[in-house]
């Protein structure tokens, strides 16, 4: 079926809703009131409904003109949409972005990036690979992804440090081991349950858990799980401080005083599948994520 109504017609319709009035909207979009009228006649004649009804002295939309200028609207985003890509396409913009991101990378941060890269790109999806460990080394040596920001830089990649996450042992504030009322070591912790975050690689299993010496331990998947116990009170981990900040300004979690291991450091480097062709769009999306950590972390 071939379309009889043209996008310039459609676009003159929605046009006279926006604007209030042909006049108006002659003015707006620099077409003639009479272009305008015809256009919109045009559209009442070839689909046999009226668009705009006389009530008192103003014209307003019918039921069936509600309906045909809300689904214009979204054919004009469609068009415009359709005809960005295809500019940025022939600009060398791909249309797809795949990146595998560490779980202990603040989330806020990297969907403030993700963002400002749609406010300039809409046209452009993103699609993240959330991933720990070895999850995010496979997902760059298998090709399934452009780049990768990890804390494990395979063999033979280049990397370009991007910054250092301080990790804290924290538990419930109630828990058994704040009772203790002393510095805490290792043999404290061996009895009471360790949450870790399981290794998201299909070829092997490791855990992101700092130490691993607890007899008991529960093994999830997602750090927000794995926050969630520890706010239930189920059991300690070492979070990314940044990730519990509000827990622990709240005194939900309190911080471990471990005699030694209270405090590690991990370092994420920033990790491209292929620096020699990388695209615009990968090359920009980077540039923005090490442009949101150094306003935040300078240096």
């Amino acid at each position: 079926m071939t379309a009889k109504i043209s996008l310039d017609q459609w676009r003159a319709l929605v046009a006279v809703v926006d604007a209030g009035g042909y006049a108006q909207a002659a003015e707006l979009i620099h077409k003639s009131q009479s272009t305008l009228t015809y256009a919109v006649q045009k559209i009442e004649r070839l689909l046999g409904l009226r668009v705009f009804e006389i009530r008192g002295r103003k014209a307003h939309l019918t039921r069936e003109g509600e309906t045909l200028c809300r689904r214009a609207r979204t054919l004009l985003d469609e068009a415009e949409a359709l005809e960005l890509g295809a500019r940025g396409m022939a600009e060398g913009w791909a249309p797809d972005i795949r990146l595998a991101v560490e779980v202990i990378f603040p989330t806020w941060l990297l969907l403030q990036c993700f963002n400002r890269f749609a406010l300039e790109r809409p046209e452009i999806r993103i699609h993240l690979h959330e991933t720990v460990l070895g999850g995010t080394v496979e997902a760059l040596t298998e090709g399934r992804v452009e780049f990768a920001i990890t804390s494990h830089v395979p063999e033979g990649f280049f990397s370009d440090h991007l910054m250092r996450i301080r990790f804290v042992a924290a538990a419930h504030a109630d828990h058994p081991l704040h009772h203790l009322g002393r510095p805490l070591t290792h043999d404290d912790l061996r009895p009471h349950r360790q949450l870790v975050i399981r290794d998201s690689a299909q070829q092997r299993t490791l855990d992101s858990g700092i130490w691993l010496g607890a007899d008991q331990r529960w093994t999830v998947s997602n750090k927000a799980t794995s926050i969630a116990a520890a706010v239930m009170g189920m059991g300690f981990a070492w979070y990314p401080a940044e990730t519990i900040q509000g827990e622990l300004e709240s005194g939900v979690l309190k911080a471990l005083p471990l005699t030694e291991g209270a405090e590690r450091f991990a370092e994420l480097y920033l990790v491209f599948a292929d620096r020699d062709y990388r695209g615009r769009a990968t090359a920009r999306m980077a540039e923005i994520i090490r442009e949101g950590v150094s306003s935040l972390w300078p240096g």
